[in-house]
Protein backbone atom coordinates (compact mmCIF):
# COMPACT_ATOMS: atom_id res chain seq x y z
CA UNK A 1 0.00 0.00 0.00
CA UNK A 2 2.70 2.59 1.04
CA UNK A 3 4.81 1.65 -2.26
CA UNK A 4 1.63 2.18 -4.65
CA UNK A 5 0.83 5.74 -2.53
CA UNK A 6 4.50 6.30 -3.30
CA UNK A 7 3.69 5.62 -6.84
CA UNK A 8 0.55 7.69 -6.84
CA UNK A 9 2.14 10.70 -5.45
CA UNK A 10 5.55 9.94 -7.93
CA UNK A 11 2.23 10.51 -10.95
CA UNK A 12 1.10 13.38 -9.73
CA UNK A 13 4.23 15.21 -9.50
CA UNK A 14 5.33 14.05 -13.26
CA UNK A 15 2.68 13.64 -15.22
CA UNK A 16 0.26 15.95 -14.03
CA UNK A 17 1.95 18.50 -12.47
CA UNK A 18 0.17 18.74 -9.05
CA UNK A 19 1.67 21.84 -7.05
CA UNK A 20 3.25 21.01 -4.05
CA UNK A 21 0.12 22.03 -1.88
CA UNK A 22 -1.65 19.38 -4.22
CA UNK A 23 0.99 16.56 -3.13
CA UNK A 24 0.71 17.69 0.33
CA UNK A 25 -2.79 17.16 0.68
CA UNK A 26 -3.06 13.99 -1.13
CA UNK A 27 -0.47 12.59 1.04
CA UNK A 28 -1.98 13.68 4.12
CA UNK A 29 -5.33 12.51 2.84
CA UNK A 30 -3.98 9.13 2.21
CA UNK A 31 -1.52 8.71 5.05
CA UNK A 32 -4.86 9.50 7.34
CA UNK A 33 -6.51 6.19 5.44
CA UNK A 34 -3.48 4.19 5.51
CA UNK A 35 -3.65 4.52 9.70
CA UNK A 36 -6.95 4.03 10.26
CA UNK A 37 -6.74 0.59 7.04
CA UNK A 38 -3.96 -0.34 9.49
CA UNK A 39 -6.00 -0.19 12.76
CA UNK A 40 -9.28 -2.26 11.88
CA UNK A 41 -7.07 -5.01 9.85
CA UNK A 42 -4.23 -5.11 12.61
CA UNK A 43 -1.30 -4.71 9.49
CA UNK A 44 -0.89 -2.73 6.67
CA UNK A 45 -3.20 -4.24 3.70
CA UNK A 46 -2.06 -4.46 0.32
CA UNK A 47 -4.40 -2.30 -1.79
CA UNK A 48 -6.71 -5.13 -3.32
CA UNK A 49 -7.21 -6.39 0.59
CA UNK A 50 -9.00 -2.61 1.08
CA UNK A 51 -13.04 -3.43 0.86
CA UNK A 52 -15.68 -1.24 -0.06
CA UNK A 53 -17.23 -1.96 3.92
CA UNK A 54 -13.63 -0.84 4.93
CA UNK A 55 -14.04 2.62 3.09
CA UNK A 56 -17.54 2.74 4.46
CA UNK A 57 -16.37 2.22 7.99
CA UNK A 58 -13.88 4.79 7.42
CA UNK A 59 -16.25 7.36 6.25
CA UNK A 60 -18.98 6.46 9.26
CA UNK A 61 -15.71 7.15 11.41
CA UNK A 62 -14.88 10.42 10.07
CA UNK A 63 -18.83 11.36 10.74
CA UNK A 64 -18.41 9.82 14.42
CA UNK A 65 -15.56 12.07 14.42
CA UNK A 66 -17.58 15.75 13.32
CA UNK A 67 -14.95 16.22 10.70
CA UNK A 68 -16.76 19.05 8.58
CA UNK A 69 -18.21 17.86 5.11
CA UNK A 70 -15.13 19.77 3.07
CA UNK A 71 -13.02 17.51 4.80
CA UNK A 72 -14.79 14.01 4.20
CA UNK A 73 -15.06 15.22 0.65
CA UNK A 74 -12.02 16.09 -0.11
CA UNK A 75 -10.95 12.79 1.25
CA UNK A 76 -13.24 10.55 -0.81
CA UNK A 77 -12.01 12.35 -4.06
CA UNK A 78 -7.77 11.38 -2.80
CA UNK A 79 -9.77 7.82 -2.48
CA UNK A 80 -11.34 7.80 -5.30
CA UNK A 81 -8.18 9.18 -7.28
CA UNK A 82 -6.15 6.90 -6.08
CA UNK A 83 -7.91 3.64 -5.99
CA UNK A 84 -8.05 5.02 -9.82
CA UNK A 85 -4.78 4.47 -10.47
CA UNK A 86 -4.27 1.60 -8.67
CA UNK A 87 -6.27 0.02 -10.61
CA UNK A 88 -4.39 1.62 -13.81
CA UNK A 89 -1.29 0.34 -11.87
CA UNK A 90 -2.32 -3.29 -11.42
CA UNK A 91 -2.47 -3.34 -7.59
CA UNK A 92 -6.70 -3.68 -7.26
CA UNK A 93 -9.20 -4.90 -10.15
CA UNK A 94 -11.80 -2.82 -9.12
CA UNK A 95 -12.20 0.53 -7.41
CA UNK A 96 -13.61 0.19 -3.82
CA UNK A 97 -14.09 4.26 -3.68
CA UNK A 98 -16.20 4.41 -6.43
CA UNK A 99 -19.69 3.61 -4.79
CA UNK A 100 -19.04 6.12 -2.33
CA UNK A 101 -20.96 9.15 -2.19
CA UNK A 102 -19.38 12.74 -0.78
CA UNK A 103 -22.13 14.21 2.42
CA UNK A 104 -24.58 16.44 1.27
CA UNK A 105 -23.61 20.15 2.62
CA UNK A 106 -24.93 23.23 2.33
CA UNK A 107 -22.48 26.21 0.66
CA UNK A 108 -20.58 28.28 3.31
CA UNK A 109 -20.44 32.05 2.20
CA UNK A 110 -17.15 32.99 2.36
CA UNK A 111 -15.91 35.34 4.19
CA UNK A 112 -15.18 38.56 2.76
CA UNK A 113 -13.94 42.22 3.52
CA UNK A 114 -15.95 45.51 2.55
CA UNK A 115 -14.20 47.94 0.24
CA UNK A 116 -14.00 50.44 3.55
CA UNK A 117 -12.17 47.33 5.33
CA UNK A 118 -9.99 47.00 2.23
CA UNK A 119 -8.69 50.39 2.49
CA UNK A 120 -7.46 50.08 6.11
CA UNK A 121 -5.90 46.84 4.99
CA UNK A 122 -4.18 48.39 1.95
CA UNK A 123 -3.08 51.43 3.95
CA UNK A 124 -1.41 49.33 6.71
CA UNK A 125 1.85 48.31 5.68
CA UNK A 126 4.51 51.45 5.97
CA UNK A 127 5.69 53.01 2.81
CA UNK A 128 9.08 53.62 4.59
CA UNK A 129 10.69 50.94 4.53
CA UNK A 130 11.28 48.22 1.77
CA UNK A 131 9.42 45.02 4.05
CA UNK A 132 6.45 47.84 4.38
CA UNK A 133 6.72 48.62 0.29
CA UNK A 134 6.66 44.79 -0.76
CA UNK A 135 4.06 44.43 1.66
CA UNK A 136 1.77 46.94 0.50
CA UNK A 137 2.06 45.52 -3.39
CA UNK A 138 1.80 41.95 -2.14
CA UNK A 139 -1.84 43.40 -1.20
CA UNK A 140 -2.68 45.40 -4.00
CA UNK A 141 -1.54 42.86 -6.43
CA UNK A 142 -3.69 40.19 -4.81
CA UNK A 143 -6.81 41.84 -4.71
CA UNK A 144 -6.12 43.63 -8.03
CA UNK A 145 -6.22 40.62 -9.95
CA UNK A 146 -7.97 38.27 -7.56
CA UNK A 147 -5.19 35.92 -7.42
CA UNK A 148 -4.66 33.06 -5.10
CA UNK A 149 -1.76 33.12 -2.92
CA UNK A 150 0.14 30.13 -4.29
CA UNK A 151 -0.62 32.27 -7.49
CA UNK A 152 1.29 35.32 -6.18
CA UNK A 153 4.03 33.75 -4.44
CA UNK A 154 4.68 32.12 -8.19
CA UNK A 155 5.07 35.38 -9.87
CA UNK A 156 8.08 35.62 -11.65
CA UNK A 157 9.41 38.69 -13.36
CA UNK A 158 8.84 37.48 -16.84
CA UNK A 159 5.25 37.30 -15.92
CA UNK A 160 4.72 41.30 -15.61
CA UNK A 161 3.54 43.73 -18.26
CA UNK A 162 2.94 46.66 -16.77
CA UNK A 163 2.51 48.29 -20.75
CA UNK A 164 -0.26 46.18 -20.67
CA UNK A 165 -1.16 46.17 -17.13
CA UNK A 166 -1.65 42.48 -16.89
CA UNK A 167 0.16 39.68 -15.48
CA UNK A 168 0.21 35.83 -16.56
CA UNK A 169 -0.69 33.67 -13.84
CA UNK A 170 0.46 30.20 -14.30
CA UNK A 171 -2.05 27.55 -12.57
CA UNK A 172 -2.22 24.17 -11.57
CA UNK A 173 -1.86 21.68 -14.54
CA UNK A 174 0.15 24.59 -16.51
CA UNK A 175 -3.19 26.35 -16.89
CA UNK A 176 -2.13 30.03 -17.97
CA UNK A 177 -5.03 33.07 -17.69
CA UNK A 178 -4.58 36.81 -17.26
CA UNK A 179 -5.02 39.02 -14.61
CA UNK A 180 -5.62 42.26 -14.39
CA UNK A 181 -2.70 44.97 -12.53
CA UNK A 182 -4.85 47.89 -11.76
CA UNK A 183 -3.58 51.34 -11.53
CA UNK A 184 -2.08 51.19 -7.40
CA UNK A 185 -1.17 48.05 -8.01
CA UNK A 186 1.09 48.74 -10.34
CA UNK A 187 2.49 51.56 -8.78
CA UNK A 188 3.38 50.00 -5.66
CA UNK A 189 4.55 46.70 -7.81
CA UNK A 190 6.88 49.41 -8.96
CA UNK A 191 7.89 50.98 -5.61
CA UNK A 192 8.68 47.35 -4.60
CA UNK A 193 10.56 46.11 -7.57
CA UNK A 194 13.13 49.59 -6.96
CA UNK A 195 14.38 48.17 -3.60
CA UNK A 196 14.31 44.56 -3.79
CA UNK A 197 17.55 42.69 -3.74
CA UNK A 198 18.17 39.11 -5.00
CA UNK A 199 19.79 36.48 -3.46
CA UNK A 200 23.02 36.10 -5.37
CA UNK A 201 22.09 32.00 -4.11
CA UNK A 202 19.16 32.58 -7.05
CA UNK A 203 19.94 30.18 -9.53
CA UNK A 204 20.92 31.21 -13.22
CA UNK A 205 18.48 31.16 -16.31
CA UNK A 206 15.84 30.57 -13.62
CA UNK A 207 12.53 32.52 -13.46
CA UNK A 208 13.90 35.36 -11.22
CA UNK A 209 10.45 35.75 -8.24
CA UNK A 210 8.92 39.21 -7.67
CA UNK A 211 8.66 38.79 -4.17
CA UNK A 212 11.07 37.29 -1.88
CA UNK A 213 12.10 37.56 1.83
CA UNK A 214 14.20 39.33 3.43
CA UNK A 215 17.09 36.55 1.99
CA UNK A 216 16.45 37.89 -1.54
CA UNK A 217 14.58 34.29 -2.18
CA UNK A 218 11.27 33.56 -3.46
CA UNK A 219 8.93 34.37 -0.43
CA UNK A 220 7.07 31.50 0.70
CA UNK A 221 2.72 31.16 1.24
CA UNK A 222 3.28 30.75 4.91
CA UNK A 223 5.29 34.37 5.15
CA UNK A 224 2.48 35.78 3.21
CA UNK A 225 0.12 34.51 5.78
CA UNK A 226 2.33 35.51 9.12
CA UNK A 227 2.32 38.89 7.29
CA UNK A 228 -1.17 39.19 7.15
CA UNK A 229 -2.60 38.76 10.27
CA UNK A 230 0.30 41.21 11.49
CA UNK A 231 -1.61 43.72 9.44
CA UNK A 232 -4.72 42.27 11.02
CA UNK A 233 -3.95 42.66 14.37
CA UNK A 234 -2.81 46.30 13.86
CA UNK A 235 -5.97 47.37 11.96
CA UNK A 236 -8.68 45.38 14.25
CA UNK A 237 -9.93 43.54 11.18
CA UNK A 238 -11.54 40.20 11.62
CA UNK A 239 -8.90 37.87 12.65
CA UNK A 240 -11.20 35.10 9.91
CA UNK A 241 -8.94 37.36 6.82
CA UNK A 242 -6.79 35.22 5.28
CA UNK A 243 -5.01 35.56 2.23
CA UNK A 244 -7.86 33.83 0.61
CA UNK A 245 -10.16 36.63 1.75
CA UNK A 246 -8.91 39.59 -0.93
CA UNK A 247 -9.64 37.08 -3.43
CA UNK A 248 -12.67 36.51 -2.27
CA UNK A 249 -13.11 40.47 -1.71
CA UNK A 250 -12.01 41.17 -5.35
CA UNK A 251 -15.17 38.85 -6.59
CA UNK A 252 -17.44 40.16 -4.68
CA UNK A 253 -16.39 44.06 -5.17
CA UNK A 254 -16.78 43.61 -8.61
CA UNK A 255 -20.48 41.88 -9.10
CA UNK A 256 -21.34 44.26 -6.09
CA UNK A 257 -20.50 47.48 -8.62
CA UNK A 258 -22.55 45.87 -11.96
CA UNK A 259 -19.75 43.21 -13.28
CA UNK A 260 -20.84 40.23 -15.49
CA UNK A 261 -20.65 36.89 -13.94
CA UNK A 262 -18.98 35.48 -16.77
CA UNK A 263 -16.00 38.26 -16.57
CA UNK A 264 -15.44 37.63 -13.09
CA UNK A 265 -15.37 33.49 -14.06
CA UNK A 266 -12.71 34.13 -16.44
CA UNK A 267 -10.45 36.44 -14.07
CA UNK A 268 -10.92 34.30 -11.30
CA UNK A 269 -10.02 31.05 -13.92
CA UNK A 270 -13.04 29.25 -12.51
CA UNK A 271 -13.68 26.46 -14.78
CA UNK A 272 -17.09 26.31 -13.66
CA UNK A 273 -19.63 29.15 -13.58
CA UNK A 274 -21.50 26.98 -10.41
CA UNK A 275 -17.96 27.74 -8.37
CA UNK A 276 -18.77 31.88 -9.07
CA UNK A 277 -21.68 31.73 -8.24
CA UNK A 278 -21.53 31.89 -4.95
CA UNK A 279 -20.24 35.02 -4.97
CA UNK A 280 -23.77 35.99 -6.39
CA UNK A 281 -24.94 35.20 -2.64
CA UNK A 282 -22.91 37.28 -1.23
CA UNK A 283 -24.11 39.93 -2.71
CA UNK A 284 -27.60 39.27 -2.57
CA UNK A 285 -27.01 39.03 1.09
CA UNK A 286 -25.41 42.59 0.61
CA UNK A 287 -28.26 44.15 -0.73
CA UNK A 288 -30.94 42.59 1.98
CA UNK A 289 -28.94 44.46 4.40
CA UNK A 290 -28.80 47.88 2.73
CA UNK A 291 -32.59 46.89 2.32
CA UNK A 292 -33.41 46.22 5.30
CA UNK A 293 -31.39 49.24 6.40
CA UNK A 294 -32.85 52.04 4.33
CA UNK A 295 -36.36 50.78 3.32
CA UNK A 296 -38.86 52.56 5.88
CA UNK A 297 -41.23 49.09 5.50
CA UNK A 298 -38.25 46.33 5.47
CA UNK A 299 -39.45 45.39 9.00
Amino acid sequence: MRKTISRYLQYLAGERDASDYTLKSYREDLTALLEYLQQIHGKIPQPAEVSIPDLRSYVAAMHEAEYSSATISRRLASMRSFFRFAQRDGAVDVNPAKVLRNPRAGRKLPHFLTTEEMDRLLAAPPVDTDMGLRDRAILEVMYSGGLRVSELVGLSDDDLDFDEGVLIIRGKGKKERLALLGSYAAEALRDWLAVRVLSPKLRKNQPIPVFTNKFGTRITTRSIGRMLEKYLKETGLDRRTSPHTLRHSFATHLLDRGADIRSVQELLGHKSLETTQIYTHLTTANLLKIYEKAHPRAH
